[in-house]
């Protein structure tokens, strides 16, 4: 059905856009078009306005259509519903504890690689009250 509908949607906007290349230039654009061409006069105006009246709404339908279609056929994923082996730290990973601070836990990292034991993490010293 998806591949039904980009088909479809593909060849609406191969015909808009040559819908809107056959219009006639309205105005001065750096002293081009304006001249006699392919379409004149207001009743051949008339049909490739409406033309493209329709053909827009088209596109905008199968568009909305597809962004349907799309939602529909994606699975719903929640990070509630993962198995909370996933959720843990993964192996080889410093886990970060309360009060370290960024430069600790690259000391700790850099303490596993050369096979030294990881120290302690230092507290942060708090001010007494007096």
């Amino acid at each position: 059905m998806q591949t039904v509908l980009i088909v479809f949607h593909l060849m609406i906007v191969i015909a808009l856009v040559a819908t809107v290349l056959l219009q006639r230039s309205e105005g001065g654009a750096l002293g081009v078009g304006g001249g006699g061409g392919f379409m004149t006069g207001r009743g051949q105006a008339n049909a490739l306005t409406r033309a493209t009246a329709i053909l827009g709404t088209l596109f905008f339908v199968t568009s909305l259509a597809l962004t349907l279609l799309a939602h529909y056929n994606r699975a719903p994923k929640s990070l509630l519903d993962a198995p909370a082996a996933s959720r843990a730290t993964p192996a080889g990973a410093v886990p970060v504890q309360p009060g370290s601070t960024l430069m600790d836990q690259l000391n700790q990292i850099e303490k596993q690689k050369s096979g030294a034991a990881p120290a302690a993490p230092a507290q942060p010293e708090v001010p007494k009250s007096q």
